[in-house]
């Protein structure tokens, strides 16, 4: 096999890969129950399938001037999307826009009861 196989076959599967981590980001925000559940879908999957697709076209393009502005990509997508799935978790929290019986845990119930009673 020549090198061009080989990184046709890496690009091809980085890409496929990217693609079916897109499709499960997508049927979870459809599927999945609440809005954390379905933001924990909108981030994780679909940042590393993105990744993976910018991966794979990197290989298949390969210059410089591309493979730039592909890492420009992931960077700002892997600065952006924690960053908004915090504040979108936040808001819902305080919104109370959960549904509380899937939670494994609430740390912050006892916080949101002491500021509630300071305020009083």
């Amino acid at each position: 096999m020549s090198v061009t196989a080989v990184l046709d076959a890496v690009a091809g599967v980085c890409l496929l890969g990217g693609a079916l981590l897109s499709l499960a980001a997508g049927v979870g925000l459809l599927r999945f129950p609440d809005l954390l559940s379905r933001m924990h879908a909108a981030t994780k999957p679909q940042v590393l399938g993105l990744l993976l697709i910018l991966a794979g076209t990197a290989i298949r393009l390969g210059t410089a001037v591309d493979i730039t502005t592909l890492v420009l990509v992931g960077v700002f997508q892997l600065v952006t999307a924690p960053v908004a799935a915090h504040m979108v978790g936040r808001t819902a929290y305080r919104a109370r826009l959960f549904r509380r019986d899937l939670l494994l845990a609430d740390e912050l119930a006892d916080d949101r009861e002491t500021r509630a009673a300071a305020r009083e």
